[in-house]
């Protein structure tokens, strides 16, 4: 078991939230197409608020903190907020964009101790990733941003969120990463926006093109293993948990409103009504999420994908039921090993077309 499970399964038992994931603004520079946020930057919290809640966020045991948005770098206090949140000895990540990362902030943000960046890249071609974000010349300035952070000597990751504008450009991405030194990550998930507004999830990748992005060595690894059909169910798999959103790790929103997950908009309390400690301890919506195994999974607990699939009960709840299945999660399990998921047999998620055999699958690059 590796150092991180460990600690994972000691802050389980020990009731700890190992990770907050902290969105400081909605604002942002960019109007990605397939933006689950509305960019509303009224009554945000405040500086003093901010500090006040890391100082709670650290007294219950967080260590882990994602500092996110929108754009973080468009509020004026985020290196205050950053270097405060080091201060109090929390391992900082932090998504931006970019955009605004110049010799200055890169520099900042390094000798601050961030552990890591996280940057959006959609393609490597301008009049793609430009086309997403809505803003003309956003890729020459985040791949400028990007080389600066590395320079500096932070850790860099370039997440590649995968849709049908952008499905054929992701090897180039990966190889921009590699170019730069920086860590590559993929992700086919379009969720809902936070408000239930579905209509963006008509940008999801077709299942052909999945079914290529998970036969692709280059992604995936070992091909035969990753698509491999799903192993026996044991009772350690049923009496596990779902997810870790509410269990070690939950959100907040740039208004102190605590969900499980960004994923998960269940609404469990608000900073500035009751303080980290008291929602973590006894928000009820927190207590039901916590109460749920796989094995009270309505239509997954039957299923043979159970211990494999990434199901995710955010979505699930977006769907409906936070103990049904996901159908976003029921299609990849399907298409990465071609076995039929209960949810598409219980009729609450829709099979897509029967997947062509591996070696027939070519990848349009």
């Amino acid at each position: 078991m590796s150092l991180m499970e460990q600690l994972n399964r000691k802050a389980l038992g020990l009731g700890v939230p190992l990770s907050v994931h902290l969105d400081v603004t909605y604002r942002c520079n960019e109007r990605c197409e397939h933006c689950y946020l509305e960019h509303d930057g009224e009554n945000e919290l405040t500086t003093a608020e901010i500090r006040s809640f890391l100082e709670q966020f650290a007294e219950a045991g967080v260590f882990f903190l994602t500092i996110s948005g929108g754009e973080p770098l468009l509020r004026r206090d985020c290196f205050e907020i950053i270097e405060f949140a080091r201060e109090l000895k929390f391992n900082v990540k932090l998504k931006t964009n970019a955009v605004l990362v110049r010799e200055k902030e890169a520099r900042r943000l390094r000798e601050a101790g961030v552990e890591q960046v996280q940057v959006s890249v959609y393609s490597h071609k301008p009049e793609v990733h430009d086309a997403i974000t809505k803003l003309p010349g956003s890729l020459s300035c985040t791949l400028e941003g990007i080389r600066l952070m590395r320079a500096a000597g932070l850790k860099v990751t370039l997440a590649n969120v995968l849709m049908r504008s952008n499905a054929q450009d992701y090897a180039w991405v990966q190889a921009l990463a590699a170019e730069t030194g920086a860590q590559y990550t993929l992700d086919p998930t379009i969720t809902p926006m936070l408000n239930g507004d579905s209509s963006i999830l008509g940008m999801r990748v077709p299942a052909q093109g999945l079914r290529a992005v998970f036969r692709d060595a280059r992604l995936v690894g070992d091909v035969d293993e990753f698509c491999a059909p799903p192993s026996p169910i044991d009772n350690e798999i049923r009496e596990g948990i779902p997810c870790s959103a509410g269990h070690t790790s939950c959100y907040v929103s740039p208004w102190g409103d605590v969900y499980p997950c960004v994923q998960f908009p269940l609404p469990c309390g608000n900073l500035r009504r009751q303080s980290f400690s008291e929602i973590w301890a006894t928000s009820p919506q927190l207590m039901e999420v916590r109460a749920i195994r796989a094995k009270h999974l309505s239509t997954c607990s039957s299923c043979s994908h159970l211990g494999t699939c990434t199901r995710c009960p955010g979505l699930a709840y977006m769907e409906g039921n936070m103990r049904g299945p996901s159908s976003a999660d029921c299609e990849k399990s399907f298409l990465r090993t071609g076995v039929t998921t209960a949810g598409m047999l219980a009729g609450s998620a829709v099979p897509p077309p029967a997947p062509p055999h591996p070696a027939l699958v070519q990848i349009q690059l």
